[in-house]
């Protein structure tokens, strides 16, 4: 992929509108239209900073990519938004300029279109039904609702000043929100906005959930975050820091003791899965957990300020193929290593990582080894990584996932220089509040077990959404959850 600049994509945009007639667009004109690429950091540059990559749309840009939309009457693209957004009528308003009116329309069902715009998977979501898209046989060929969201979102932030949203009259009632991720932080506003008192309470110093600790300031800025949960405490949210739920109190001390008559848990999946592979004990093992934790909320890349310490490692060995294996490869990159290595054990068409991600890692230089696993970690007489021992795969028949199943290629083990690996194979719920809450009932995988329809839990007035109970997932994915558990919610409160 080669590198344009934003101003070679402005002068672009700019030549497209001024020969479209707007007015008289068909069907047929639109699907000429050129899609717009998404303005971006040059990656020599990018490789040394943790600024933002992707720089957004500017106006015109924007215009002309909601122009490619063909308005169907059936809107399918919506059937791919879990919290429902009326996809067709912002991107109109955006075609038209009347950028507050999109904002507007996107508010009605999302708090977070800064966040969803910049790091959920549309192209397995709304994009995946874009009619355009099916037309030109490409979803890469959509219409780019995602960059379009993300564009209206940071349009509002520079433009509209202070948000108001319109809070009911007080119930009297009160609504404790456990993790403050994206199924909590929905919740916590859709519940709030009918006139609820809301309390978050959040397990570390700063709330956000993973979108704090999870996800690297170059692909999601914290002040977008912030941002958002500043939002919720101007509607009246209250948030509490450093309370473990389960620790600091247990979720029924909430319930019988300090008054709250419904519960939300939305404490995520963050028990990281390890391989059970010799050496995962040795020093230079990290969990992506752990390593992205402390470089992302901890900001231990700013050496000069931070307090907490990080590997600096000059080889380093990222294991896993998705979105959690990129972030850290790509910190990995920032933080100074002169080679990162991800080994991923199939080919890339089943990496489960997006597409976009994968293509900036490897314009940062990040090494790939497809096909390929680690069988043992070997270390130093003081216990420090030195390499890992890899085996070669090739691909059989589809499992349970769908994707072709790897399977080793006997005698073709080679060995790997490293002196650190990061393991980032997935995540498990959290397993503190179904330990300390008697008669939760939970799946074999850990997840708390709900409703389908309400997203109650096996105890009364207690709901759960987001990867607690869908296992680690997408941002968008737990909103969607937090915005079904809040209906509910909002309900069960008029019964009380």
């Amino acid at each position: 992929m080669s590198y344009i600049s934003k101003d070679e994509l402005q002068k672009k945009a700019c030549a497209v509108l001024e020969n479209l007639d707007c007015e008289n667009l068909k069907a047929k004109d639109r699907m000429q239209i050129p899609l717009q690429e998404m303005p971006s950091q040059d990656p020599m540059v990018r490789r040394h900073n943790m600024q933002e990559v992707a720089i957004g749309y500017t106006p015109e840009q924007a215009k002309v990519e909601a122009e490619r939309c063909l308005q169907c009457k059936n809107a399918p693209c919506m059937k791919g938004c879990p919290v429902g957004i009326n996809i067709p009528k912002f991107i109109k308003e955006i075609a038209e300029g009347n950028f507050q009116q999109a904002v507007d329309t996107i508010k009605l069902a999302s708090l977070l279109p800064a966040v969803c715009g910049r790091v959920c998977p549309q192209e397995k979501q709304c994009q995946l039904y874009c009619t355009l898209g099916k037309a030109l046989k490409d979803v890469d060929k959509s219409v780019s609702i995602g960059r379009l969201e993300r564009f209206i979102a940071d349009w509002e932030a520079e433009n509209s000043g202070a948000v108001h949203i319109d809070i009911k009259p007080a119930t009297g009632k009160k609504v404790a929100v456990v993790g403050s991720g994206p199924a909590g932080i929905t919740v916590a506003a859709d519940v709030r906005r009918e006139g609820h008192e809301v309390t978050l309470f959040e397990a570390f110093h700063k709330p956000g959930g993973v979108l704090m600790y999870g996800i690297p300031e170059f692909r999601l800025p914290k002040d977008i975050v912030q941002r958002e949960i500043t939002q919720l405490k101007d509607m009246g949210v209250k948030v509490e820091t450093n309370f473990v739920v389960g620790r600091t109190l247990t979720l029924p001390q909430l319930l019988e003791e300090e008054g709250f008559n419904v519960a939300f848990i939305g404490s995520g999946a963050g028990l990281p899965t390890f391989m059970n592979i010799e050496g995962e004990n040795l020093v230079g093992v990290f969990s992506a957990n752990e390593y992205l934790t402390r470089s992302n909320l901890m900001r231990a890349f700013d050496r000069k300020n931070a307090a907490t310490p990080i590997i600096q490692s000059n080889r380093i060995a990222i294991l896993g193929g998705g979105n959690v294996a990129m972030d850290s490869a790509r910190t990995a990159v920032r933080l100074g290593a002169e080679e990162v290595h991800l080994i991923y054990r199939r080919s890339e068409a089943e990496m489960p990582a997006r597409i976009e991600e994968v293509e900036h890692a490897k314009e940062e230089g990040v090494i790939f080894h497809l096909l390929e696993n680690v069988k043992r970690i070997f270390g130093d007489e003081d216990d420090c990584v030195t390499g890992v021992e890899c085996l070669r795969y090739e691909l059989g028949e589809p499992d349970d996932s769908g994707r072709r199943r790897p399977i080793a290629i006997e005698n073709s083990e080679f060995i790997i220089e490293l002196d650190a690996v990061i393991v980032a194979i997935g995540n498990k719920s959290n397993p503190l509040i179904p330990q300390t809450t008697s008669g939760l009932e939970i799946n074999k995988w850990g997840n708390i077990i709900v409703d389908s329809e309400t997203a109650e839990t096996s105890i009364k007035n207690v709901y759960a959404g987001g990867d607690i109970v869908l296992g680690a997932a997408t941002v968008i994915l737990a909103m969607g959850e937090g915005r079904k558990a809040a209906e509910a919610i909002n309900k069960r409160l008029t019964e009380l």
